[in-house]
Order: structure tokens, then C-alpha cells, then sequence
């Protein structure tokens, strides 16, 4: 377990932009160990997809180290391509071909004779519910069905590591369960390594043995995510408003609160924490009462990972 699967130092991605240079990662540091999924989260344009690409290869670094899957990053990408398996969020599978037919190809591209390839991909089939789709159409199958088959096409040839990109993405909620229990089968029946990134904090929650956070090109915290929700003190208090003024006007006076962090609004929403949600609230509501200002909807919560990642960056994972 002790193992590192992947194992980067001062990982750098400059682009060169109109005669400027632009860090897109600006000196990331990662470690993942075998056994382990991974949950990889940032907000837009935070460097997350430019640090996955790197990783798988996909994009040459401009500065610093990493071993992937037992390979030198830099010095040997075709051995980590070999290692490592990638499903990408467009997925790869054509919609005319037949889903046996598709991993069979895929294969073959890692030298797996056809023979070989088919009793694999039976089997890895099986093992995500799958078994009877072989000779059907990709395109006739559900999207929760595609995505475990573009698993199955990230897994054809073994890999130890395999990175998943937004692997729900475009789900709805049942396909999305079902599709954590078949991760989790990755990593508890198969022994695989998992690096994923997602825009769903739940699915984050849920899945990952620890989470990397990653803004402006840096990591900027890691942990499980009890760990990480431990480094948000107190409640959220959330409050919805009638109108937009109202809310600037109910996070000026949410802020006076004593122990209130800076009260954040959004549209009509006010999100802000307080030492004790319990006792803050009917102070709140009665210094409302005297402003004039009506609030139609209030949450008090116990830390979430999105109140980690908002305290962390300062914008919320979708921004």
C-alpha cells in the first residue's frame, strides 16, 4: 500500500501566449500510493486538466519531475503510457461499432493478441454489469453503460493506475451511483490505482481515500475529506433572500455577527460560519427583523467539502 504510484516534484506548465508567458502550474507536488483512489479538485482554470495531462502524457512538462507508474515521466512517456490506463471525459468509444469489436481494437493497439483481449474484456465486462453488451451497438447503450465501457477500454491491458477525467459527467443520479460502486470495485477487487477528477463534491466525498486541491497552479491542501473538513470551523449558515440588494444588505449585517467569517453573496444567496449555527441564528433573524430585510429560506450545515473548497479558494468548484 506504501507504494508510490505516482510521485511528482515541482511539476511546471508555462504557455507562451502573445509574447507573454502564462503559468498554467506553477510547482505541483503529488503523491499518490497504490491502492488508493484519488480525487482530484479544482476550479476552472486552476491547472487541474493541464496536471492531469502531464501525468498521462498527454502534455510534455515545462519544468520539474514525476514518476508515473513506476516510469520516468520525462524520460521514458511511451513506458507510462504503457502503465497506465485513461478514460477520458469525451469517452472513445464509436456509436456504430460493436462494444466487443471497440475493446478488441483497443487492444490490440497494446499488442494484446485478439484471443487474449476477448477473455479479458469478457471478463472486465462481467465484472461492471456488462456482460451482455458485447455484440451491441456502442450507441445503443445508456450513457452509465458507455462510461463503464470506456472503463473497460482504460483497463484492457492490466493497468496498475488507471486516471478517470469527469467520469460522471452528464449522468443522472442513479447511473452515477451505480457507477461509484463499479470504482470502488476497481480498487477493492481489481487493486487498482485511481486518480480522478470531478465537479461533484459529493462524488469526491463518496469515493476518495484522499482529495488533492488544486488553484492559481498550485496544490493548496490534501487530505481525506474528514481531514479537510476539520480545517472549516463551525456551521454554514445559508440564507436565501427575496431580492439580490437584499442579500449585500443581509451579509453586511451576517458579517457582525461575533465569530462570523466574511458572509460571501451570490445572487440571492448569503453563505457565511459561525462558531455555533444554533445560537448565532436567533440573533441573526431578530437583527432582520429590526433591518427590514426578509429572509424566505435558511440552512444551518455542518462543515461540507464545498465550505472546504470555498474557504480554500474563494470561488466555488463550478466558477
Amino acid at each position: 500500500m506504501d507504494t508510490a504510484m505516482i510521485e511528482a516534484r515541482d511539476l511546471k506548465r508555462t504557455y507562451k501566449a502573445k509574447g507573454k508567458s502564462i503559468e498554467a502550474v506553477r510547482g505541483v507536488d503529488l503523491s499518490v500510493r497504490a491502492g488508493e483512489i484519488v480525487g482530484f479538485l479544482g476550479p476552472n482554470g486552476a491547472g487541474k486538466t493541464t496536471t492531469l495531462k502531464m501525468l498521462c502524457t498527454l502534455l510534455e512538462p515545462t519544468g520539474g519531475t514525476a514518476v508515473v507508474a513506476g516510469h520516468d515521466l520525462r524520460g521514458d512517456p511511451v513506458g507510462v503510457r504503457r502503465a497506465i490506463g485513461y478514460v477520458s471525459q469525451a469517452g472513445s468509444t464509436a456509436p456504430e461499432a460493436r462494444a466487443g469489436e471497440e475493446i478488441v481494437s483497443h487492444a490490440k493497439l497494446y499488442g494484446i493478441d485478439p484471443k487474449t483481449a476477448e477473455a479479458r474484456a469478457r471478463k472486465l465486462l462481467a465484472d461492471l454489469d456488462l456482460a451482455d453488451v458485447w455484440d451491441r451497438n456502442c450507441g445503443s447503450l445508456s450513457g452509465g453503460q458507455r462510461r463503464r465501457l470506456d472503463i473497460v477500454m482504460g483497463l484492457i491491458h492490466e493497468p496498475k493506475l488507471v486516471f478517470l477525467d469527469e467520469p460522471s459527467t452528464g449522468l443522472d443520479p442513479q447511473s452515477r451511483a451505480n457507477l461509484w460502486t463499479h470504482i470502488r470495485k476497481l480498487r477493492d477487487e481489481m487493486g487498482t490505482t485511481v486518480f480522478i477528477t470531478t465537479h461533484y463534491m459529493d462524488e469526491a466525498d463518496s469515493l476518495s481515500d484522499r482529495i488533492l486541491i488544486i488553484d492559481q497552479g498550485k496544490i493548496v491542501a490534501e487530505g481525506t475529506p474528514a481531514e479537510l473538513k476539520k480545517r472549516v470551523s463551525g456551521d454554514t449558515i445559508t440564507l436565501t433572500l427575496r431580492r439580490a440588494e437584499d442579500a449585500v444588505e443581509a451579509a453586511g449585517v451576517a458579517g457582525m455577527l461575533p465569530g462570523a467569517d466574511v458572509p460571501v453573496a451570490d445572487g440571492h444567496i448569503v453563505r457565511f460560519h459561525v462558531p455555533d449555527g444554533g445560537s448565532a441564528l436567533p440573533v441573526l433573524l431578530a437583527e432582520f427583523t429590526k433591518a427590514g430585510i426578509e429572509a424566505i429560506g435558511v440552512e444551518v450545515n455542518r462543515p461540507t467539502l464545498d465550505d472546504v473548497f470555498l474557504t480554500l479558494t474563494g470561488r466555488s468548484l463550478r466558477e
